[in-house]
């Protein structure tokens, strides 16, 4: 849709600005927002600017960030609080437009009507204006890209940091934006980087002018895309608030207190993890005919895995059996696992039709079927705390257990 003027929105040190914006003695002073050390959630998840220029990074350790920063004032997180501000903050958005797209907390896509050649005028105007409401209403700075495109407008907010508005136009994005790192475009993680590089396209620019038929064969379909974000030929629209992008997966991971050493640990995380996956998918009237499960060891490097599903199904069981026997055949235990990951894949409607075969017990189906629904019924009235396996009884190793009183039936389906 080329009769948008795109904004892209990112609050600058979000976590960190809320924390100071409530607790004015922390301005000025180099502040984290970091997560349990207890729980093992212990990374910083954003920094305050004084912090960042003494070396604190995202995703860094709380000790870390200690060790690089002496008197750094670390603070948990309080999630409610970002979110009222978030809210407020999008409050001043629709005053100009219904046509917002959340991409986060403190990120949205913001589109207000015009042609690209007046993304220096109109749009220009209309992100001051935000930029100056966000921060003497809200006491936040927020960083703007203006562009004709998605992508550009999120390479303008990260330009430019704090307070500030980056205008990339259709006459002036081969000078602001090819110059650029590569990875510094959106969807161009480390490993496509890598890639890349390995074709010697090390800059946006590059990139622009690398041929697409090499790029299909080296990427996939993902290179086409790649090289028309580069050259501003890509024009997706920003979606309205209330659109409801389609279901394309449901998961649910966790870090686990301690390192897990053995294959029952193991199979009870992603049990437990499971019943979260099999409510979503029930709620969403939505089953998997695949299972992808992703495993993390106590040196941080991940893996991931996935299988096809004989039948589809929103069976937590069904899931987690088949999550635990692909864990088995792939992973090795060179060394204990720090975070497990299970995700159904390949959604469809339950009320597709399916084709059985004639070794299949349907009626069984059936039955696990109206069991998780009952289980579903009595947690919903009594709260999720009311009723769980008894495999799941006690100390699952993950920093918030579910299951503590009341025991599911002992039985399981074999």
């Amino acid at each position: 849709m080329r009769n948008q003027i795109i904004l892209h929105s990112d609050l600058n040190c979000f976590y960190a600005s809320v924390e100071m914006n409530e607790n004015p003695e922390l301005r000025g002073k180099p502040i984290a927002v970091c997560g349990s050390t207890e729980d093992r959630h212990g990374i910083v998840l954003t920094a305050s600017y004084p912090a960042k220029r003494r070396g604190v990074k995202t995703g860094t350790a709380n000790w870390q960030a200690q060790q690089v920063c002496p008197g750094l004032i670390c603070v948990p997180p309080h999630y409610d609080l970002y979110m009222k501000y978030s809210r407020l903050v999008r409050r001043i958005y629709a005053e100009y437009t219904d046509i917002i797209e959340p991409f986060g907390m403190d990120e949205n896509w913001i589109a207000i009507p015009g042609e690209a050649e007046e993304v220096e005028t109109i749009g220009y105007r209309v992100a001051e204006e935000i930029r100056r409401r966000v921060r003497e209403e809200l006491g936040l700075t927020v960083s703007i890209g203006v562009s004709f495109s998605k992508i550009f407008a999120k390479l303008g907010s990260d330009i430019k940091k704090p307070d500030a508005v980056t205008v990339i136009s259709p006459g002036n994005f081969r000078e602001k934006v090819w110059p650029l790192a590569v990875s510094e475009l959106l969807y161009v993680g480390p490993a496509t980087t890598k890639k890349l590089m390995n074709l010697n396209v090390l800059t946006i620019g590059d990139l622009a002018r690398c041929a697409p038929e090499l790029l299909r064969a080296r990427l996939g379909k993902n290179g086409i895309m790649l090289w028309r974000f580069a050259n501003g030929t890509e024009y997706a629209p920003v979606m309205p608030a209330d659109f409801v992008p389609p279901i394309k997966s449901v998961g649910h991971g966790t870090t686990c207190v301690c390192d897990l050493d053995a294959e029952y640990p193991v199979w009870r995380v992603l049990y437990e993890l499971s019943q979260d996956v099999g409510h979503r998918l029930r709620q969403s009237e939505l089953v998997a005919r695949g299972v992808q499960i992703t495993v993390k060891d106590k040196d941080l490097a991940y893996r991931q895995y996935q299988t096809p599903l004989p039948y589809p199904t929103q069976s937590p069981l069904e899931l987690a059996q088949t999550g635990f026997a692909l864990f088995r055949q792939t992973y090795h235990w060179a060394k204990p696992i720090r975070a497990l990951t299970i995700r159904a894949i390949n959604l469809v409607s339950e009320h597709q039709p399916v084709q059985l075969d004639l070794f299949d017990d349907a009626q069984r189906r059936d039955r696990r079927k109206a069991l998780d629904n009952c289980i579903d019924d009595i947690r919903h009235r009594f709260g999720t705390h009311a009723i769980c396996a008894a495999s799941l009884m006690g100390d699952l190793k993950m920093a918030q257990d579910r299951c503590e009183t009341v025991v599911m039936p002992g039985f399981m389906y074999q």
